[in-house]
């Protein structure tokens, strides 16, 4: 396939790969054919929508590698969900009576872009095949390759999703701090609110990490530096049904005797029983264009400290979210290495006129391969019933029951 101008762009919220992703694409398509024009949407369905875009010149050619050091994404990330024509005109993206789809994919025919590259969720990415199934109904070919993103790692059917490796990581390193406060005070509660709406694989995974980090070191139990207070204590997912009562039976005698209580939490976990109890009161839940409850706004974190503190008898309560620092952060070593082999593939699928997403397909044996977009969904549950996760609950003494459906 003939390539001459090729866009990128990210969406949605931040992952550790997207400046690393950006910069592989870039590094790829300049190894394999430097006359390919490469241009960045800025600030993702934002940047297509308004037309504004920046040629990728040889000064970002040459340099490209420095972005796999960063976080963030240079070129920019917006939630702006295409099929909500009502909140696209009211944030000025388009007028009344426009459908949005067809405006989008006529500005990527004016722009003249043959391949689309979309590095974002499920949502950016079934978006960008609705856009080229529109082209090709109008005599317009365009391929389009996406990249998983999300450190929720849900998307279906891909085995890692980018980022979420590093994400793990990064929470794991923000509570190592956050959990030092433990000592702050007399009867201590510390609760880390971990990301992941849907899906507690974060949160498991961070635990994992930062137990795995616990059992490295080397602890004075007599001076009171001791494993057992540094340790986590529960977890808490949107997979598992949890007992409050009694958790907060087995977390008071925990108190009782160690002064401490930890606690990893999923800003997903519990929240039905949240938005039911505000309804009840009477208080609005803010929701956001994708029609996602405002999580911040409900405060799960906040929500399960003021229920257990009072239940475990906890003199000060401490609530940290590691999210922002989690999902900024650049990719680690894993993720670089995942990162590279998928936007390889991606640019030689770009070249074979082969759309979807790529990933290791875990209903074909974990095979790398473009998933067909049909085939891609959200909101894959962390399966509670995987052995690491239930010798870890064993380990922190914690009963494991799955969420009924």
């Amino acid at each position: 396939m003939t390539i001459r101008r090729v866009a990128l762009l990210t969406a949605g919220g931040f992952a550790p790969c997207l400046s690393s992703a950006v910069g592989g694409l870039i590094e790829r398509y300049t190894e394999i054919d430097p006359s390919v024009e490469i241009i960045a949407y800025q600030n993702g369905y934002h940047g297509l929508l308004t037309g504004n875009y920046v040629v990728i010149d040889e000064q970002a050619r040459k340099n490209a590698a420095i972005l796999h050091r960063f976080g963030g994404s240079p070129i920019g990330n917006s939630r702006v969900k295409l099929t909500n024509a009502k909140d696209l005109i009211k944030r000025g993206l388009i007028e009344e009576g426009v459908n949005p789809l067809e405006f989008a994919a006529n500005q990527l025919k004016k722009d003249g872009v043959d391949v689309l590259h979309t590095i974002g969720g499920d949502d950016t990415n079934t978006t960008a095949a609705d856009l080229a199934h529109y082209l090709s109904q109008n005599d317009y070919a365009l391929t389009v390759v996406g990249l998983p993103k999300t450190i929720d790692n849900d998307v279906v059917p891909i085995r890692q999703s980018l980022g979420a490796w590093t994400a793990a990581e990064e929470a794991s390193e923000f509570a190592q701090n956050v959990i030092g406060e433990h000592r702050s005070n007399p009867r201590m509660l510390i609760v880390h609110e971990v990301m992941g709406r849907n899906c507690g694989w974060l949160t498991a995974a961070s635990a994992a990490d930062y137990r795995k980090w616990v059992k490295t070191q080397e602890w004075v139990p007599s001076i009171g530096l001791s494993q057992d207070r540094w340790d986590i204590h529960a977890v808490f997912v949107p997979e598992m049904k949890i007992d409050l009562e009694g958790e907060a039976q087995r977390l008071r005698a925990v108190m009782d005797e160690l002064g401490n209580v930890n606690i990893f939490l999923s800003e997903g976990a519990g929240v039905p029983e949240i938005i039911a109890e505000m309804e009840a009161a009477g208080e609005e839940v803010q929701r956001d264009p994708f029609g996602h409850v405002k999580l911040d706004t409900i405060n799960p974190g906040q929500w399960f400290a003021k229920k257990f503190a009072s239940l475990i008898g906890a003199e000060k309560v401490m609530v940290q979210k590691s999210g922002y620092f989690s999902r900024s952060a650049a990719a680690n070593v894993d993720d670089l290495r995942l990162i590279q082999s998928m936007t390889t593939y991606a640019v030689e699928c770009a070249f074979r006129g082969e759309s979807g997403v790529i990933g290791h397909d875990e209903e074909d044996g974990d095979k790398l391969k473009a998933i067909p977009f049909p085939r891609i969904a959200g909101g894959k549950p962390f399966d509670v019933t995987q052995q690491w996760f239930v010798d870890m609950m064993k380990e922190i003494g914690q009963n494991l029951e799955p969420a009924t459906k």
